[in-house]
């Protein structure tokens, strides 16, 4: 079994055994009050090998386009009219991505990596043409032209399991979360060269990067932590206890807090950016009665909380609970569950378009 996989097994139902039901897919809308924003959410879905394209505002999927076996995360250009995805693989590494031109909700073109396996965390360049995708099996960063299909550069990592990249907001540098290594590697992308491996803590796994470059906060989820690196220095400079199994981690635009998913917990923790301190946790499962499977069982094992979106706007955040297929959304001003959306199977990776794409 692969590492992703082995990691997340121990912490979902089997979906061989589960069939949702009609009433499960039903959508909670928002309210009018909610304001939700408009534009688009992509939805992975992995064990439908699928993307699934939300209305933001309605928060209704009007489109599933199929993509390859086990989709993790996604990246958007920054004219939000194309996404990428990587297509991690099943049981048999996956070594493609799958470009989609959202206007024409539709698959446009099959990057295929050849010689690089398991595609995972993913980002693209400001340029608007390339990505910065892991591969996972082998230990690279590489950066894929996406008009072209070619990969232009790889850089080893030196670290196992290298699983999910941030850059910097100049596009110098890129951090990448060593989950079998425990450990974060700070490359140079101008120069194509590793700069350093730091330490951080077993499981290194979510990360992201304050919005003005000075910080990577990185989730350790087998240790429950997460640790501060300082983007000069490139050294830890804290280690902040965290709920179980921290899995994804993102800032808000404003940069003041920290949101933290916590996959065997069922929550979200929200830490104050500054002080580094929890202000709130918010149970994914509170409040709600999950999706029953075919026998009317309720699923037991949580809802288990992985991949967080938050749009530019700073509105609401999005995060996926894989384990009964919903996405929950929460208002960053109350730090309440508004609704919940409902996609494909195993929801995880998520990504946002300012396009508005859905017909009436």
């Amino acid at each position: 079994m692969n590492r992703c996989f082995k990691h997340i097994a121990c912490l979902v139902t089997t979906f061989g055994l589960v069939s949702v039901t009609a009433q499960a897919q039903t959508t909670t809308r928002p309210s009018a009050e909610a304001d939700p924003g408009t534009g688009t959410l992509i939805v992975l879905n992995k064990n439908g090998a699928s993307a699934s394209l939300l209305d933001r505002t309605t928060g209704e999927e009007f489109a599933r386009l199929d993509v390859g076996t086990g989709p993790h995360e996604v990246a958007v250009s920054p004219d939000g009219r194309i996404a990428v995805v990587g297509n991690y693989g099943g049981r048999e590494p996956g070594h493609t991505l799958s470009v989609i031109d959202l206007a024409a909700q539709s698959v446009v073109k099959t990057i295929d990596l050849v010689q690089y396996h398991r595609p995972h965390g993913i980002v693209y360049m400001p340029d608007g043409e390339r990505v910065v995708v892991t591969a996972e099996a082998e230990r690279k960063l590489l950066v894929v032209n996406i008009n072209s299909g070619e990969v232009e550069l790889v850089i080893d990592t030196g670290a196992q399991g290298s699983h999910m990249v941030v850059i910097s907001p100049d596009a110098k540098r890129a951090y990448v979360s060593s989950m079998g290594s425990g450990s974060l590697t700070v490359i140079d992308l101008v120069n194509g060269e590793r700069i350093k491996i730091v330490q951080t803590g077993q499981g290194a796994e979510g990360m992201d990067i304050s919005p003005d470059g000075r910080e990577v906060w990185v989730a350790n989820n087998r240790a429950d932590t997460i640790s501060v690196v300082d983007t000069v220095s490139l050294e830890v400079v804290a280690t902040v206890k965290c709920a179980t199994f921290p899995i994804r981690l993102k800032f808000t635009p404003d940069g003041e807090r920290v949101l933290v998913s916590n996959a065997r917990s069922g929550d979200v923790a929200v830490f104050d950016a500054v002080s580094r301190e929890i202000v709130k946790r918010i149970e994914m499962a509170k409040g709600w009665q999950p999706p029953t499977d075919a026998d009317g069982n309720v699923f037991s094992q949580g809802p288990v909380p992985i991949g967080i979106l938050i749009p530019p706007d700073g509105k609401h955040a999005y995060v996926a609970n894989t384990n009964v297929n919903r996405v929950t959304v929460i208002d960053l001003e109350t730090l309440t569950i508004t609704s919940r959306l409902t996609a494909g199977l195993r929801p995880d990776g998520l990504a946002y378009s300012p396009l508005v794409l859905a017909v009436d």
